[in-house]
């Protein structure tokens, strides 16, 4: 049975990014060391600007209840509300400055995305999914975690299986049920002009 989030691209894609979505709700069941260690070396092959690297991950298990409690503390309370039953959270960071020279690195944040992507197309492979935020609060996780001044806290992320939807806040519950969409194609892949779709995509 296809899952309600599924996607219905409209042109084929691999099956695996159909699958991808961002639950709200998660199951208690626990993620496995060698689980989120193949999530995290996936996201250490993306590709970056003169191979920088710039992404840098603050993680923690349920199981490691302190540090568990100061990364969910480091999310705005809406995120907070849900992304506490989430077995894994974690902080994805850029830094912003070039390792040679210390110049600012244009790509950094950029780089920071594509190696997400990467770790959620492992995740998905593996029947995990994962719920990237941008609602956290930087200045507590520097406070925290003696993150310094050339790196940027940017996002959250909740890690686990996805769970009982019926358990959400009505508000988040039909976000979970309701079908993934996307704007089509000739509405941002443009050809001569701005807003012009490219003559493949009309």
């Amino acid at each position: 049975m296809t899952h309600p989030k599924a996607a219905a691209p409209d042109h084929p894609i691999e099956d695996l990014l159909a699958r991808r979505w961002s639950p709200y709700a998660f199951a208690p069941q626990s993620v496995a060391p060698e689980d989120l260690r193949a999530l995290f070396e996936a996201a250490r092959w993306a590709p970056s600007s003169y191979n920088e690297q710039p992404w840098r991950y603050l993680v923690a298990r349920r199981e490691d209840e302190a540090v568990y409690r100061e990364v969910l503390s480091c999310l705005v309370e809406g995120n907070q509300v849900w992304a506490r039953f989430a077995p894994v959270l974690a902080l994805g960071v850029a830094m912003r400055n070039l390792a040679r020279g210390g110049k600012p690195n244009r790509a950094a944040l950029h780089d920071l995305g594509l190696a997400a992507g990467n770790l959620c197309a492992e995740a998905t492979a593996r029947g995990i999914l994962v719920h990237q935020m941008i609602g956290i609060l930087p200045d507590r996780a520097r406070e925290l975690f003696a993150i310094p001044a050339e790196a940027e806290p940017l996002t959250g992320l909740a890690i686990g299986y996805p769970g009982d939807a019926a358990a959400l806040p009505e508000a988040l519950r039909g976000r979970d049920l309701s079908p993934r969409t996307r704007r089509p194609l000739p509405e941002f892949v443009f050809g001569a002009r701005w807003s012009e779709p490219a003559p493949f995509v009309r």
